[in-house]
């Protein structure tokens, strides 16, 4: 009787059940064998397979899997109408997820994509445990895309795009562990928004940097005020100050071939020209 499947560390998966063949088992694969060495050297070609570097093999015999761990690189040898193996490639496989169409929290329709970089560790795991582990994977790579991104904000999704693909890498990898599978990466490529939202996001910016520049503005005239009313203050306490910087003004006029020249004059003299003139008269 099969082991019931209980909580905790008593849980096992297919992979790891060691259960014998019987006697009737081993009647079939000492049959098998002896067919092996009755049809030499022409069942040479059909028992030996090839196992490449980055491929394991699992193979099955009278449909359980042969204990111990996967074959590794090499010459295998299968026995007819017992045995039967199954190919696993350990390379690093890229998985296009396809844009994926997401209401965010702030209830904004969005198409995202992004691509998953994984590859099998276990090669028992993958095939007894899953029926199609790249089909699965990549079904579960597009949930869980759209199950992370629909509890965030378009903002954060704009700026926090590698924080989320780091959560969303996490979660697969924690949901494939048992498939034999590890998720080394995930990349969210591209992120479209509505052409309607596009141009309402373009306003506010333009908005933004008009005040910015504003602001900008009035704190350049509010310090040029603050160095105007020192530079008074001081003409003020210094009347030669005065003078030298009209010396200074007139220079730099004359270095720029101007044929106009500029006198300053009091104000308070107007009237009392104003009235020599009248007493002239």
């Amino acid at each position: 009787m099969l082991p019931s499947w209980t909580s905790g560390t008593s849980r096992k998966s297919l992979a790891d059940r060691k259960e014998g063949i019987g006697v009737c088992g081993w009647i079939l694969v000492s049959l098998s064998f002896l067919f092996v060495v009755l049809t030499f050297p022409f069942s040479i070609w059909a028992c030996v397979k090839i196992i490449k570097e980055y491929e394991r093999a699992v193979v099955f015999r009278l449909g359980r899997i042969l204990p111990k761990k996967a074959k590794s690189p090499g010459l295998l040898l299968v026995l007819p109408c017992t045995d039967v193996f199954t190919k696993v490639d350990l390379r690093t496989v890229t998985w296009n997820i396809p844009p994926q169409e997401i209401l965010t929290k702030d209830s904004v329709t969005t198409q995202v994509d992004g691509v998953v970089y994984y590859r099998i560790y276990s090669a028992i795991s993958s095939v007894a445990n899953v029926s199609n582990v790249h089909l699965a994977t990549y079904l579960l790579a597009q949930t869980t895309l759209r199950n992370v991104l629909g509890t965030q904000s378009l903002s954060q999704i704009l700026s926090s795009r590698e924080e989320i693909a780091h959560n969303i890498q996490a979660m697969l990898d924690s949901a494939t562990h048992k498939w034999g599978i590890k998720v080394a990466r995930v990349e969210i490529k591209d992120v479209r928004i509505p052409m309607e939202m596009q141009r309402a996001m373009a306003a506010e910016a333009e908005a933004t940097r008009e005040a910015r520049a504003k602001v900008v503005a009035a704190e350049g005239e509010m310090n040029a005020s603050k160095a105007l009313k020192q530079a008074s203050t001081v003409l003020v306490e210094s009347p030669v100050a005065l003078q030298l910087r009209y010396l200074q003004t007139l220079a730099t006029m004359a270095t720029e071939k101007n044929s106009t020249i500029v006198f300053p004059l009091p104000i308070n003299m107007v009237p009392g020209l104003y009235k020599n003139n009248g007493e002239k008269k």
